[in-house]
């Protein structure tokens, strides 16, 4: 038997899977923390841990705050910059400056000149301190994070799935995900690990008359200009998943693929013309 919950949070439908019976407890507890997390770890709400961050350059950082910006750190180390948490002044410049539901569909302002990215951010102890004009967003990063510590809460009842939004974080069993391609859809099984998917089909919006996205290139401070659409990818966690997905969609569909086939990660990459290819072992 598969109980199942769906809710909002985080800018989007939260799916929870658990094959098991009288899960509503861990259901119960796997929703709480998806919302403890969005209070923690959101850049809309002016009490979060991260926006007193960004307001007051250093904190003392509780356990999650702390752990989610290692994560991103490691994350900008390990795909050369590609990911980059320091990436809000320039999301908020392209125009994505409230929860998304909120901002417009189009407006005839023009987009603001682009941010800079790539600044400081320093660990020190449970400390974390931001250079100069440094201000992070952990959306998706965060939502992976979550995805995970949902999962872990979800297990104590049986094999689960946990979605957020596209993130996908399972624990036990084998479970069959639905992922777009160029015509269609592709069902990938899942027997633990995580999924993920970067894309510029969903989350934009036009200003000035310009088509734009929430996913910034670092090297330009402006939402990408790449020849793909849509990147999934399967990796042992959705954190690890967000981040190569992001990763490869910056990387362009030709050194994509290179990339995935080279390290061996399962991805499904969709252009802008509507080809799909397959990588890292998917055909």
């Amino acid at each position: 038997m598969i109980e199942r919950r769906i809710f909002h949070a985080m800018g989007t439908e939260i799916e929870l899977l658990v094959a098991a019976e009288a899960a509503e407890a861990a259901l119960a507890a796997a929703e709480r923390e998806f919302h403890r997390l969005e209070a923690l770890l959101s850049r809309f709400r002016a009490d979060s841990e991260l926006s007193r961050l960004n307001r007051d350059r250093s904190l003392d950082a509780g356990s999650d705050l702390l752990r989610v910006v290692a994560l991103s750190l490691a994350a900008r180390e390990r795909t050369g910059g590609r990911f980059d948490p320091t990436v809000h002044d320039a999301v908020v410049a392209a125009g994505y400056d409230r929860s998304f539901e909120d901002v417009p569909d189009e407006s005839d302002e023009p987009a603001a000149e682009a941010a800079t990215t790539g600044g400081g951010v320093r660990i020190e102890g449970s400390r974390v301190e931001l250079a100069p004009g440094v201000r992070i967003d952990l959306g998706g990063i965060g939502k992976g994070y979550a995805a995970e510590r949902a999962a872990e809460l979800l297990a104590t009842a049986g094999p689960c799935l946990v979605n957020a939004g596209g993130d996908v974080a399972t624990r036990g069993g084998t479970w069959p995900v639905g992922v777009e391609t160029g015509g269609g859809r592709l069902t990938l099984e899942l027997a633990g690990g995580g999924m993920a998917t970067s894309g510029r089909d969903r989350r934009r919006w036009r200003r000035g008359g310009r088509d734009l996205h929430h996913l910034i290139d670092p090297r330009t401070g402006r939402p990408a200009d790449t020849d793909l659409l849509r990147v999934t990818v399967v990796a042992g966690d959705a954190v690890a998943a967000e981040v190569t997905a992001k990763a490869l969609f910056l990387a362009g569909a030709d050194a994509a693929a290179d990339e995935a086939d080279s390290a061996g990660t399962p991805a499904v990459l969709v252009t802008d013309d509507g080809r799909t290819v397959y990588a890292g072992g998917l055909a």
